[in-house]
């Protein structure tokens, strides 16, 4: 059964003539201060930027409400889509895609804020220079909530993914994630998010070790903030659904995979008698709040490298 849609045009979307596409997919999530952060650049783009954003089931009229009128307020050629049931995150991303008319799309997810006021002007300046296959402009924690509630999903965060752009380009392919990444619409043709991937997790990363293989992945400077850190419980609950996910990433490139120390945590927690009683215990570790941050980031890895032991 096809989703429902519903589409809403700001003034300048029918003049427009971009050459950099905006694709904002939000689920419960309000994008509205990051669109507002994203139209104060309006002018400095001149016409060169649009934006499109996706609410992929919400199904919350009063955000319809409030994003329809920042929509139509926005400077920038704008356009919002409101579907009626959840089709997930792929298949979002390519719906997006659909609706793009530059010839570079830059997927930013809703939970991020640009780190600078030149944020759409560095990435349309970026085209019109390069025109590169993808690029990835990295993020940060510089906004995001210091709440002791997020800390250990700063610490991992801070470790693992806010790593500078030289240190990235070493493993192009690694550092990869939708919520900051540019792609010109040639690669992203021949190469979309695939669908298979449902509920969170390594759909993003699946995708660039595909195209790593055909295209060059550059690394630059242009960050913007995440700012959804989860508490452990929240992170806990998405690693569970992100299993399957990974499962299916490492049967399609295991020789890339393989060299993860996820995955290989997850082939040695495998051995392990009784893996399902040490994994509450994992769990339990991370949620101890008398335990030192790096103890209970440390302990949720394993939880995690645990969860995906069984399904490798």
């Amino acid at each position: 059964m096809t989703t429902s849609a519903k589409v809403i045009d700001n003034a300048a979307w029918r003049r427009a003539k971009p050459a950099l596409s905006v694709l904002t997919p939000f689920l419960r999530n309000d994008p509205d201060e990051l669109l507002a952060l994203l139209d104060e650049e309006a002018a400095s783009v001149d016409g060169a930027v649009e934006v499109i954003v996706l609410d992929d089931g919400t199904c919350d009229p009063e955000l319809t409400r409030r994003l329809t009128a920042r929509i139509k307020a926005m400077a920038l050629p704008a356009r919002l889509i409101t579907l009626t049931a959840n089709e997930g995150r792929s298949i979002g991303r390519n719906r997006l895609a659909a609706s793009a008319r530059g010839g570079s799309l830059l997927f930013l997810d809703s939970d991020m804020r640009p780190d600078h006021r030149r944020f759409l002007r560095d990435w349309s300046d970026l085209v019109a220079r390069e025109d590169p296959a993808v690029a990835f402009g990295g993020f940060s924690l510089l906004q995001a909530p210091t709440d002791a509630r997020f800390a250990v999903h700063r610490a991992m965060a801070a470790k693992s993914e806010c790593v500078p752009y030289t240190e990235r380009a070493r493993q192009p392919e690694k550092y990869v994630y939708t919520s900051n990444l540019l792609v010109r619409r040639d690669v992203f043709d021949s190469e979309a998010f695939d669908p298979g991937f449902t509920g969170w997790g390594w759909e993003d990363v699946e995708w660039a070790m595909r195209v790593s293989r055909r295209f060059r992945v550059v690394h630059l400077d242009n960050a913007a903030t995440h700012m959804g850190l989860d508490t452990v419980a929240s992170l806990a609950g998405k690693y569970e659904q992100s299993a399957p996910n990974f499962a299916r990433m490492a049967d399609r490139h295991p020789e890339i995979i393989a060299a993860y120390p996820s995955y290989k945590a997850a082939r040695l927690l495998k051995r392990l008698p009784g893996l399902p009683w040490w994994r509450g215990r994992m769990r339990g570790a991370a949620e101890a709040d008398w335990l030192p941050v790096p103890a209970r980031a440390f302990s949720l890895r394993l939880y995690r490298a645990a969860l995906y032991a069984e399904a490798v």
